[in-house]
């Protein structure tokens, strides 16, 4: 991947080939007067189950929670 960093003053009305760029996998730095303000990079897909079990509940997750439980310090 290549970096490119561009003034968004200057490249106004360049976004479709800009957009091209990002697409072939190249990151855009937009830049203001000089100072970098953003990034264009290529999304990545998701895949659904990629993290299958990365995350758990307990199994009383949605069970009421015990008096007190807002009032009373831990």
């Amino acid at each position: 991947m290549s970096n490119k960093m561009v003034d968004v003053g200057a490249e106004q009305g360049k976004l479709k080939e800009l957009l091209s760029l990002v697409a072939a996998g190249n990151e855009i730095v937009l830049t203001e007067r000089g100072t970098p303000v953003a990034r264009l990079v290529p999304m990545t897909p998701r895949v659904a189950g990629l993290h299958d079990g990365a995350a758990t509940t307990s199994d009383d997750f949605d069970s009421p929670l015990p008096d007190g439980f807002w009032t009373e310090q831990a």
